[in-house]
């Protein structure tokens, strides 16, 4: 495929309407650039910004037909900020990329792909293809689409169609600075293995999904292994669940009392009453022995004085008094039955306070069996609230074992998957690694060595070439096929001599072995290659049916190509891609 036009328009109309042919196309910025002296004259490029003409901006809207994200456009490389002037522009004016992909551009009726995007979102969004609008599923159809015409039929869509493109589209420094390693920072070697051998003509089974999942499911038990490892989970469920019996068993034996607070409440009215019965008890002892101490008392003024010496006395008394009634007899006994009256009335209520005090004392032994009897019941008795904390302690237990358990199963499924994939991997591997897979690898790269070699050495007079060999993969400790460029030239100009003929090769190489292969190369910095390469690289792809598109300043463009038969595009700050001061 080759690429026949690039047209930018809106609903104002046609933009640019760029037009391409076979061999060298250049896009190319007439801005004068200010000579720093001390840079020996060497030109003072501007960065991709908001400010840049859009040389390198072609190349990226190429890019975006061919599936890139639309922010590449609209984005300021250097801090990934949204170029607003751009992007507005883009969007209100409702900008249509439309690129024509030829497959024989001096045949008129060969195959024609027609790619058509925009840069708004939902219904108003453009990813066509030939007529046919693809918009779903974050644009999967549309690679799909384009992968099948492009690439033709294939069971599998790995490699991607962006990743065998990759290195046919070079704008960014990766891409610029690397031969082989041309996809992202993140890719793995797996992925790249892939990749080559599909590049290289060489079909295998993708061996990368395998191993990406074998190093996630590592990486998965890594995460559920980071706290304990599977024997100390095991270890500890072995403690979990010993103290599990040790609960249930005390959850069994435990003596419920179901009457706990009822009877809690009676040994407490129970105390109350013994308080009471006793204080009754000590009160009525006291007035007993009040009434006691008063009858010994009464009893003391009782007369048991000598009644013969009284009589004497009382008949001497009676011949000085006349008419004494009462004998002194008779006031002694009359004294002393007064003390005997008081004595009775006051013992008389000791029956009845012994009676009490027998009742109460009775009451009393009765009370104290009673607290003595729930005392030891409550004491001997579990309650609600224990049964509580051993159901805490269970509950507790029962959630770390699950979280042990789970954590163990979720270990064995990971291994048991890993050990799946593995297996699976070792069955590929067999053959994969086989001394005749090496040998068909080494095959299909002398086969483009040879081509590498043919075009490094017409156009730089030195012999480039491609190697391989096999290297454990860090994370999974799988073995990958790896390759390398073997070639000792470290100098900017030298590596983009490098890059170039590797990708001139490819295209010979890919058309001999019927690899399906993009007949373009596009291109970004080319005033970092000698004028002389740069020439000999234009008259090299018009022999070789190649399409070459540049991106170069003027003041770095050779005299011999500085012409309308090389230059498609010319920009600068007069008249920058998309026309926007003009336009607005």
């Amino acid at each position: 495929m080759f690429i026949k036009k690039l047209m930018i328009s809106n609903q104002k109309g046609i933009i640019r309407d760029i037009e391409f042919h076979r061999g060298l196309n250049l896009i190319v910025d007439e801005t004068i650039h200010i000579v720093d002296i001390e840079k020996k004259n060497t030109p003072n490029i501007d960065r991709e910004t908001g400010n840049s003409v859009g040389k390198t901006t072609v190349l990226k809207l190429i890019d975006f037909c061919l599936g890139a994200e639309p922010k590449i456009i609209y984005t300021d490389k250097e801090n990934n900020k949204e170029i607003a002037l751009v992007k507005d522009f883009l969007v209100n004016t409702k900008v249509l990329i439309s690129l024509v992909l030829k497959e024989d551009l001096d045949d008129a009726d060969s195959k024609e792909i027609l790619i058509e995007r925009n840069f708004l979102n939902r219904k108003l969004k453009v990813m066509r293809i030939n007529g046919e609008n693809y918009v779903k599923n974050k644009g999967k159809d549309f690679d799909d689409a384009l992968d099948t015409l492009i690439i033709g039929d294939r069971e599998h869509k790995k490699p991607s169609l962006r990743q065998i493109i990759a290195h046919s589209i070079r704008y960014t420094d990766e891409r610029i600075n690397n031969t082989l390693k041309v996809l992202t920072l993140y890719t793995s070697l797996a992925e790249y293995e892939l990749l080559f051998l599909f590049l290289f003509g060489i079909t295998i089974t993708d061996r990368s999904k395998i191993l990406k999942s074998i190093k996630a499911e590592k990486e998965f038990k890594k995460r559920i292994e980071k706290k304990q490892s599977k024997n100390e989970l095991e270890l500890s469920n072995e403690i979990i669940n010993d103290k599990l019996l040790e609960l249930e068993m005390r959850k069994k034996t435990l003596n419920l009392n179901f009457n706990y607070d009822r009877d809690l409440n009676e040994i407490n009215t129970i105390k109350y009453e013994i308080g009471s019965v006793s204080s009754r008890i000590t009160e009525l002892s006291l007035r007993k022995k009040i009434i006691l101490e008063a009858e010994a008392e009464l009893r003391t003024t009782k007369s048991d004085i000598d009644l013969q010496q009284l009589r004497r006395i009382y008949s001497q008394a009676s011949e000085y008094i006349a008419n004494l009634q009462k004998t002194f007899e008779d006031l002694v006994a009359y004294h002393n039955n007064m003390v005997i009256e008081k004595i009775r009335f006051l013992t008389q209520d000791i029956p009845e306070i012994d009676q009490q005090i027998l009742a109460l004392s009775e009451e009393l032994r009765r009370l104290l069996a009673r607290e003595e009897q729930l005392a030891i019941k409550i004491a001997n008795s579990d309650t609600f609230s224990d049964l509580e904390v051993i159901i805490a302690e269970l509950n507790e237990s029962y959630h770390r074992k699950g979280e042990i358990e789970n954590s163990l199963k979720q270990i064995d499924e990971v291994n048991q998957k890993i050990n799946s994939l593995e297996a699976d991997l070792v069955n590929i591997d067999v053959d994969v690694f086989s001394n005749e897979f090496q040998e068909k690898i080494k095959s299909q790269l002398k086969k483009f060595n040879k081509f590498f070699s043919e075009v490094s050495t017409e156009l730089y007079g030195e012999s480039y070439g491609v190697t391989f060999g096999v290297k454990e993969e860090q994370k999974t400790g799988k073995n990958i096929y790896t390759f390398d460029s073997f070639n000792a030239n470290s100098s900017s100009g030298k590596k983009q001599g490098e890059i170039l003929c590797f990708d001139l090769a490819y295209i010979l190489f890919a058309d001999e072995e019927n690899i399906p292969v993009l007949h373009f190369i596009l291109n970004d910095k080319k005033e970092l290659m000698h004028s002389n390469q740069l020439i000999k690289v234009a008259g090299f792809a018009k022999n070789k049916n190649i399409q070459l598109i540049f991106s170069i300043l003027e003041d770095k463009l050779p005299l011999e190509l500085n012409n309308m038969e090389y230059i498609v595009l010319r920009l600068s700050q007069s008249d920058k891609l998309f026309r926007i001061e003009t336009t607005n």
